[in-house]
C-alpha cells in the first residue's frame, strides 16, 4: 500500500496489537468496538488510535466507533496476513530453542521454517517442527529457499560475522537478539532486542513513572 511509506515507525509497531485483539473479537462474535474499549484492551490511548488509523483514512465513524469485521480486515491486507513469510532461526541456545517451541503459532503470516546452527549434536534433529542445519549451509539454502526474515540469536562476538553472511544472501530484515549492533547496507532492516536493556528500561519506568503507561514512549 502507498500509505505503509508515509506513517511513523511507531504507528507501524502498533498495527500487529490492533489486529491480534480485533482478531479475539471477531472470533468472540462481537461486530462493533468503541475507541474507548479498544484503547482499553490494548492500553493504548485513544487519540494516539485515532491518529494511528488517520494515517489509512477513515476507518471509524463517530458515535459509532469501529466496525469490528472491517477492521480487521483491513489490517489483515495492510498487515499481508494472507501471505506466509518464511523466517529463519540462527543460534539454537537456550532462547533460540524456546522460539523453535513458540514458533509464532497465533501468527497466520510468520513462521520460523528453519534453524542454523554449529552444534553437531543439534544438527539434523528437529526442535519443534523445525529442522536444525549447520551453519556451513547458511548461504545456500537460505537462497534456495528464498528466505528474508532471520531471528539472530548467536553470542555477540559472532553476531557481525554472520551479519555479514546473511547480507550475501540477501536476507530483507534481521530481529537481532544480541546486544551487538549490527553494520548493514541501507536496504537491509534490522530491529534490536536487548533484553537486558529493556529490563532496566523497565525498572527505571517503575521507579521514576509509575503512573504513566509506557506506550506514551512511543507516541
Amino acid at each position: 500500500m502507498a500509505q505503509e511509506a508515509k506513517i511513523p515507525q511507531a504507528t507501524a509497531k502498533r498495527l500487529p496489537l490492533y489486529y491480534r485483539y480485533l482478531k479475539n473479537l471477531y472470533t468472540s462474535g462481537k461486530t462493533r468496538v468503541s475507541s474507548a474499549e479498544l484503547s482499553e484492551a490494548v492500553q493504548v490511548d485513544s487519540a494516539t488510535i485515532w491518529r494511528d488509523f488517520s494515517y489509512f483514512g477513515a476507518l471509524g465513524k463517530k458515535g459509532y466507533g469501529y466496525n469490528v469485521q472491517y477492521l480487521l480486515s483491513f489490517l489483515r491486507e495492510t498487515l499481508d496476513q494472507d501471505e506466509l513469510t518464511k523466517v529463519a532461526l540462527i543460534g539454537v541456545g537456550n532462547l533460540g530453542t524456546a522460539f523453535l517451541h513458540y514458533n509464532f503459532l497465533k501468527n497466520n503470516n510468520t513462521k520460523i521454517e528453519m534453524a542454523f546452527d554449529v552444534d553437531q549434536e543439534k544438527i539434523g534433529t528437529s526442535i519443534g517442527d523445525v529442522t536444525v542445519f549447520s551453519l556451513d549451509d547458511l548461504e545456500e539454502i537460505l537462497t534456495q529457499e528464498e528466505v528474508e526474515v532471520i531471528i539472530l540469536t548467536v553470542p555477540a562476538p559472532v553476531a557481525q560475522s554472520i551479519t555479514d553472511r546473511l547480507v550475501q544472501a540477501k536476507v530483507k530484515g534481521i530481529l537481532n537478539f544480541t546486544p551487538s549492533r549490527l553494520h548493514v547496507p541501507a536496504d537491509i532492516r534490522v530491529h534490536h532486542i536487548d533484553l537486558a536493556v529493556e529490563l532496566q528500561s523497565l525498572v527505571y519506568f517503575l521507579k521514576h513513572y509509575s503512573n504513566q503507561n509506557d506506550d506514551e514512549e512511543n507516541l
